[in-house]
């Protein structure tokens, strides 16, 4: 892992309140992701499954993690089961957890080979009465791959007919929300990996460059400070590109007078960061780009002022959605008296602000969480308004990532330039740079 260790003493805790919400003379499983077939013999790079990894902090293929508070024997209350290395795998693919390391890296003492699995679970089946599975649970998971946890759930239940079944999903999103102090630190690091990223951007963004060589800055940035790489798919989108919300193609010339949409953000640890920022490519907004720029900042401000505990995402949507209505009447993109006559369940402003503001941030980029459940101190969202204006070929979105506290919110991200005369400035410093450079 290029990632420092992460003290053990987290994974720990996050067992502790899990098994604490199993029922009684129950056994839980937690599988590794797939290595995933990319073409050929090739396969994608491996990424943890994040349940397994905020239990057991092990990052390798082939894991399974099972838990049974009750066990009879204390050994067998927490098992780790690793693939066992051997002289082939350590040529071919290098170095795989020993026992001890993996006992170091989770904090789990019985720590056995995956080829014992077959001869120690069976016997544990026999004194537990419930089986809890792990599937993926999050909201917007849609797919028609029978992904490794499926399977495995499939493969017991047609076995077990005499357990009974139940989720672990509604518990691990609960227990996920809520970040512990490590986690948080953890994200920092990811944050402040992608500040020093969209810093090296704003020097380096000029008239004529490809999208695609601002997302190779980033991406040299990001693994020369120990980030895995991205926690997502890189959205480089100038000019009109910006008013397409999940524009991959990264391919088009930045020209002068354009604005560029960058939504990127590192992964570290395999913990999330999620930025937005808009630049002129020329390094200086025009009037009506500053104006539209501002009104977002407006509702970025507004919105990230109401993520405090109590509040819902239901409700906290509803009264971003108004925020924005008066900056988009204040554009002259909508009338006052079009808003009085519109219908209730079909705002107007969604034709220019058409996706929520802030969603989970965690291990993944769209973390697990209880959406219709009231905010808690620990959560972390993203807060992310935009304005897409298609007949102007501009679209301006601005995003941090937030700490709900007891208090108030919290700006993990406060130190990323965000202002325009900010922006401008750090442009304005490199062109002179380069000006000088050239004489």
């Amino acid at each position: 892992m290029k990632y420092a260790p992460i003290d053990a003493a987290l994974f720990t805790h996050n067992r502790e309140r899990f098994c604490a919400r199993m029922k009684p003379g129950s056994i839980a499983f937690f599988n590794s992701n797939d290595e995933m077939p990319r073409n050929g013999d090739a396969n994608f790079l491996f990424r943890q499954q994040s349940d397994l990894f905020y239990l057991s902090g092990i990052d390798q293929e082939k894991t399974i993690l099972v838990l049974f508070p009750d066990a009879p024997l204390p050994r067998y209350r927490e098992i780790l089961f690793v693939r066992k290395t051997n002289e082939h795998i350590a040529v071919w693919e290098g170095h795989k957890y020993t026992k001890e390391e993996a006992r170091a890296a989770s904090g789990i003492r019985t720590v056995l080979w995956l080829e014992d699995y077959d001869s120690i679970v069976p016997m544990l089946l026999n004194h537990c009465s419930t089986v809890y599975v792990n599937l993926n649970e999050n909201d917007r998971f849609v797919s028609d791959v029978p992904y490794r946890e499926l399977r495995f759930a499939r493969d017991l239940q047609s076995r077990l007919t005499g357990h009974s079944f139940e989720r672990s999903g509604p518990h691990m999103a609960a227990l996920r929300s809520i970040k512990h102090d490590i986690e948080i630190k953890l994200m920092q690091k990811a944050m402040d990996i992608t500040e020093k990223a969209f810093r090296r951007v704003l020097r380096f963004v000029k008239p004529g460059v490809m999208e695609y060589e601002i997302e190779a800055e980033i991406t040299h940035e990001f693994i020369r400070k120990r980030a895995t790489g991205h926690a997502y798919t890189p959205i480089i989108a100038s000019g009109p590109s910006a008013c397409i919300l999940h524009y991959n193609d990264n391919n088009r010339e930045c020209k002068d007078g354009d604005v560029i949409l960058l939504d990127f953000g590192a992964e570290y640890a395999n913990y999330a960061a999620d930025l937005t920022r808009c630049v002129p490519v020329s390094g200086q907004f025009t009037e009506r780009q500053r104006d539209v720029y501002n009104a977002v900042l407006r509702v970025m401000k507004a919105a990230t002022h109401m993520l405090r505990p109590g509040n819902t995402i239901e409700a906290y949507h509803v009264e971003v959605g108004k925020v924005m209505e008066e900056e988009l009447i204040g554009l002259g993109l909508l009338s006052r008296d079009e808003v009085k006559k519109q219908n209730p369940d079909a705002p107007l402003y969604k034709k220019y602000f058409m996706h929520g503001t802030s969603h989970f941030l965690g291990l993944d980029v769209h973390d697990i969480g209880d959406r219709y459940l009231p905010m808690q101190a620990g959560m972390v969202f993203t807060c992310e308004p935009g304005i897409y204006i298609p007949e102007e070929g501009l679209g301006i979105r601005l995003e941090n990532d937030i700490l709900v506290t007891s208090k108030d919110p919290v700006d993990l991200m406060a130190s990323i330039p965000l202002e325009v005369e900010d922006v401008e400035e750090i442009m304005r410093e490199a062109r002179e740079s380069r000006s000088q450079a050239h004489a």
